[in-house]
This record gives C-alpha cells, structure tokens and sequence, in this order.
C-alpha cells in the first residue's frame, strides 16, 4: 500500500496496475484513446500524460505507481498539449462527423469539444483510401483511423486471430490486413470485437437497415423477424432503462408498429438447438467417437475452428444455430398453403447481438434447398436506429408478448445470450427432474463459476462428463492446443467468439467495464428465473412442432451438411 499526491489530494492505493486507474478511482476522468484495461498498454495516444513536481511528462497508462509521487493533472502545459494531440488527430481525420456511423458517440469528437478545439491549425496531409466493404460483417474505413491499436491488440490478444496489423511507418502508418488484402481475404471471423473497441467510425457495422426497410414497404411480402436472447438485455439502456433490464415486451411492440408482420422468441429455436444437440452428444457418448463435442451456436467460433483447427470440424455438432433453424422452419411453415393464403413471399430478418450471424447467414449450409433461410441480420444497433428513425416512444411501449406458433421459449433457451447458457440448456435437458433444487444444483456445478475458461464434470449414467466452457477465441485457442496434445480431456466444450458470450457480441451497444457485462448477465438469469418452463423437452410449442411440421424433415431443418 502507498500513498500518492494527486492534484493537492492524498491518494492511497494497493495493487493498481498504472498510475491511470488511480487517477480515475480519485474521480478524474483522464482522457485516452488507446487504453483499455482489457489489453496490453502501448500509451501510443498520450492523451493520458501528467506532470509531476519536478516538471517531468509521462503517459500515466503505462507509469508504475510509487509510494510519494506527487502528480499534477490539469495545468496550463498538459491542456495545451492534449488540445494539440487532438488537433493532429483530427488533422488526419476524415470529418465528415454528421454522416459518420459513430455521430455522438465518436470519442475523437467528445474529445474535441472537451479541449474546445474549435479549428485545426494543421493540415490534412493523409491520402484517402477506399473503404473496405468485403466484409458481410463490418466496414473498415482507413481514413477516420487513430492509429490507437485497439483493433489490432484485441484481434490479436482476445481473439488470438490476428487479421490486423500495423504497416508503414511515419506519416504513412495505417491499420491494415497482411499484404493490404481485404478483410474478406483474410482469416477474419467476423466477431465485430474490432468495432467495438475502436474508438472512432473506422470500423462499423457493415448494416443491412436499407434492404429491411424496402421489404417491411413492399405489401407483397411477409416479414418476420425473430429476436435474439441478449438483444433484449442490452437495448433498453439507449432508450432510458436501468443497464441489463429485459424489455423484450417493449421490443416485440416496436417491430410490430414498424411494420413486422410477425415477431419470434429465437429462445423457440434455442430449445429446438438442445433438442438435436443433446441427442447427438447422447449418440457420440454411446458410440465414443467425434469427441469432444464442440458448440456449433457461434458462427465466429466455428469459422476460427474451420481456419485455424480444420482438423476438429469433425468434432463440430452438425446442428444448425438458433438463428439457423427458426429461419429454416418458419420459412417451412409459410410454404404450407394453410398458412400462407395470399401466397405471399416470406422474407426472414433476424435481429441479433453479432456481426458475425451476417456471415453465418451467407454461409451454404444456411440454406435449404437453394434458398437462404436467414434473408437479413440486424444487430441491436441497428435496431436502436430504425427505432429511432421511426419516432417510436419506446420507454412508453405497452410490452407485447412474440407472435405463436414460435414465440415462446423455455429459460434455458434465454441462458444462451451468456457464456455457459447452451451447457447449462444441454445439463438441464438431460438429467430428470425440474424442481427448484435440481435447478439449483446445476446452476451451481460449475457453468456458472468466474473466468474465461470453466472446467467442471457432471455425473451422468454412472460417468463423469467432462465439459469445459470457455469465451474469447484466445481462450479457445489454449483448450483445443491441450486437447490436440492430449494435456486435457473432455467430452463437451462450449466456446462463445465474444468473452462473456452475446451480451457482449459485436453488435450490441458500445459499452465497457465488468458493471455492464455483469449487469446483463444478470438480466438474462433474471429472465430465466422467471420463465414459466426451464427446460426444452418441457416447452409444449417444441412437443407439438416434432409431432407435426418436423416430421420426416428433422435433418434437413435443423442441421449442417459440414462447414
């Protein structure tokens, strides 16, 4: 422990990892760029510089707290030299700020207004480049690029993929994929994480609203939308609500008076995925071969296992994703007169907290029979948009409950917007009983616990079932190395692209901290808790569904061909 002098104030600290976490848990908000407590610290903005007493200027990010400094963080010299940073940035900066994806949320922009930088003394002396739209999941724009890093560590050190990378020097320094290829050319897996931590409109959202709104126009067509689990527990903080709060009702609402002609619970299609999912772990298990099972939910993951691991695709569940199976049967559903009259066509737009679901929509196993089942994907803030454009009160909306025959799901269907939700779907649908102390009990058999990496077993049939649940695909990276050494074992492993799981997926909200990921996880256990049905095999509307429209056609609706 030890005591430092900031501002005049005495300050103690412990264990802190910079002087910069000090500063902020004083309650001053230093500026930055390119610091982020999640990666490793590069002070390349040096936004974050102090002064100490004898005059010296460091960059506090990467400064090793000591007993007895005494720093200074607001004078004449730093103000002056933070508002000349942030002129030079704006100076290579593309500024169309009133068109930018990231209007109002830019912090380049927050920054300028904070210095009063009301005209930039330099000259813009960056060439422009084009935009990078190769990818189905995200646009890279080079020209409104910080060079603050964020997307190159966190593809790197989150992700362990590492389709970004720093190339030039000097003036001429840009972000770009190896050998200026485009994204779509690289290893990329379509996370969004990139988009998320950069701090500027350099990489956004490659969106999708335009199309959504000339079909919802088009009275020819039938619309439906289906929402996915951790949408609802992240949308409600834009329009007003306490962070994590579900307003699925609120949501449902929205999409009708939009124009949605039907609305869907992807928690539906979450209990279908446990029902195929489940049955083929069993299969596996009792034939002891293509183990360990590998979650097939996440469309980032299983591209990583395809570049990076070809030789577990094998090990890949062939079932389809949530996303996946309720566009293939909803779709299926409409082609049956009796419930198509008019004849109208069916157009699929699922809304979802990842980038990388419009990747996954592409992909040729998503379709059946030639014909895409998922036709477009808006993530939560595209939706927070079209809401918007729309006018709708939302903090007002009277809840609706989703549409039948597919809007209703069981608890363990909402788990899956959580890292740990499919395993603890999957425990639930195969050991008896649903009273509140088996619940309880599974809750607590370790899918729950802390940390990136869970291992825990379970008994199952006299054997212990060895799972691992993991998130962040440098995570993953580590268990399949000590699976393919052999230094670890294990019958099933779940792994969600994005650490936390989809409530923290690429598409969802700009948000950081553990206060939000922890507030959101716990509106989605809420939800569950209140949930009439825990488990999949419980749901009525599944029971009806395999006793009629899947009949015969359980394979070719609900799973993969390969990868």
């Amino acid at each position: 422990m030890g005591v430092m002098t900031i501002d005049g104030r005495k300050v103690s600290f412990t264990n802190e990892r910079n002087v910069l976490t000090i500063i902020r848990k004083a309650g001053i908000d230093i500026p930055t760029l390119c610091y982020n407590p999640e990666l490793s610290i590069v002070g390349d903005c040096r936004l974050c510089t102090c002064e100490d007493d004898r005059g010296r200027m460091f960059a506090t990010c990467s400064e090793e707290p000591r007993d007895g400094m005494v720093i200074f963080t607001n004078t004449a010299r730093l103000r002056k030299y933070r508002k000349m940073i942030v002129e030079l940035l704006l100076a290579a900066h593309h500024r169309d700020c009133t068109t930018c994806v990231r209007n109002g949320e830019c912090s380049l922009q927050k920054l300028a207004k904070r210095f009063s930088v009301m005209e930039v003394s330099y000259d813009n002396y960056k060439e422009m480049h084009p935009l990078d739209m190769s990818s189905p999941s995200i646009v890279r724009d080079p020209n409104k690029c910080t060079l603050c890093g964020n997307c190159v560590r966190v593809c790197s050190e989150l992700q362990g993929v590492g389709a970004l990378d720093f190339a030039y020097r000097g003036a001429e320094a840009m972000v770009i994929p190896a050998f200026n290829k485009t994204m779509a050319e690289t290893d990329c897996v379509n996370c969004g994480q990139c988009r998320v931590h950069c701090p500027t409109g350099a990489i956004s959202i490659h969106h999708n609203r335009t199309e959504v709104w000339d079909v919802l126009y088009d009275p020819n067509v039938r619309v439906v939308a289906q929402v996915a689990p951790a949408v609802r527990v992240a949308i409600g903080k834009e329009f007003g609500f306490p962070n994590g709060e579900s307003v699925m009702g609120k949501i449902v609402n929205a999409l009708h008076r939009m124009g949605f002609d039907e609305v869907y619970d992807t928690t539906f299609s979450a209990d279908l995925t446990i029902m195929e999912e489940s049955a083929e772990f069993l299969e596996r298990i009792s034939k002891g071969e293509k183990l360990p099972l590998l979650t097939s939910c996440c469309p980032a993951w299983v591209k990583f296992v395809k570049d990076q691991y070809p030789e577990f695709l094998d090990n890949v569940s062939t079932c389809r994703s949530p996303q996946g199976m309720m566009s293939a049967v909803v779709k299926e559903y409409y082609r049956d007169p009796a419930h198509n009259p008019d004849g109208r066509k069916t157009v699929m737009v699922s809304i979802m907290p990842c980038t990388a679901k419009k990747m996954e929509a592409k992909r040729p196993n998503s379709f059946t029979e030639g014909e895409q089942d998922t036709d477009y994907v808006l993530t939560t803030v595209e939706l927070i948009d079209m809401i918007q454009t729309t006018g709708i009160d939302f903090a007002n909306l009277d809840p609706e409950s989703a549409d039948v025959p597919f809007g209703f799901g069981s608890g363990g269907g909402v788990i899956f917007g959580v890292t740990g939700g499919v395993t603890e779907a999957v425990i639930r649908r195969l050991i008896p009983g649903h009273d509140k102390l088996t619940l309880q009990n599974i809750a607590e058999c370790g899918v729950r616990q802390d940390g990136f990496i869970r291992e825990f077993s379970v008994p199952y049939n006299g054997m212990d079932v060895k799972i691992c649940v993991a998130s962040g695909l440098a995570h993953a990276r580590t268990i399949l190395d000590q699976v393919k050494s052999g230094e670890k074992e294990y019958h099933l492993i779940e792994i969600m692209a994005c650490r936390k799981g989809c409530i923290m997926g690429g598409g969802q909200p700009y948000t950081f901290g553990e206060d939000s990921k922890d507030a959101r996880t716990a509106g989605i256990y809420r939800a569950d808790s209140e949930a009439v049905i825990k488990k999949c095999n419980e749901n009525p509307m599944i029971t009806a569904l395999y006793d009629g429209l899947l009949k015969g056609k359980e394979h070719k609706l609900l799973h993969n061909e390969g990868y």
